[in-house]
């Protein structure tokens, strides 16, 4: 307890001024430590608030519920596309899922990543699994395959009114009502098959 209370009133009677060193280097205090008011050391030193500005490509338009603006993508869902940059560049494939939140979308066999399944059952063994993985609209343009070029895509209404898109260089109608009969005939297809598979 005495070496306790000795070093506690060596503490005390230690003062650090602006002269003094330590271990060879002198020592520079901002602050001067005579008994000012706190008070004046703020108004002597006021504390710095730093806003750090957001880029311009980071910055999000936001709705009044703080929910992102979802911009329309140039793609829908079926439309045969091709990549223009990334590892998959060159490669053709159809759209089969769009992601409207982040402006992404999923190729037919483009964008594959590996994938380790867990088994699920006991005496079932894992696998591993290719999967397509999102990528954004961006990097994608709009695919003519009767002239086999890649295209902008337009906009302009009809003679009954229907807006319709089509591909600026080939002028190839791209909405057109017999493909969505199709589109829709063969999702349906596929949702039988898949609750015929389930239901077995």
């Amino acid at each position: 307890m005495a070496t306790i209370s000795a070093l506690q009133s060596s503490f005390t009677s230690l003062s650090i001024s602006s002269d003094s060193s330590f271990l060879g280097q002198r020592l520079h205090s901002p602050i001067s430590l005579s008994a000012a008011s706190p008070v004046k050391l703020f108004e002597k030193n006021p504390c710095l608030i730093v806003f750090a500005k957001l880029k311009r490509w980071e910055r999000k338009k936001c709705k009044p519920n703080s929910l992102p603006i979802l911009h329309k993508m140039h793609v829908k869902f079926g439309d045969t596309v091709k990549v223009i940059s990334g590892r998959d560049k060159g490669k053709i494939g159809e759209v089969t899922k769009i992601f409207t939140h982040n402006s992404t979308i999923v190729i037919k066999d483009v964008n594959l990543k590996t994938k380790h399944m867990k088994s699920r059952e006991e005496g079932e063994p894992g696998q591993i699994v290719k999967i397509e993985a999102p990528i954004h609209s961006s990097n994608v343009m709009l695919y003519s395959k009767e002239k086999e070029v890649v295209s902008r895509v337009g906009h302009k209404v009809l003679e009954d009114g229907q807006k319709v898109r089509y591909l600026i260089k080939t002028g190839e109608l791209i909405d057109t009502v017999e493909k969505w009969k199709q589109l829709k005939e063969a999702k349906d297809k596929e949702n039988t098959q898949v609750a015929v598979a389930s239901a077995s």
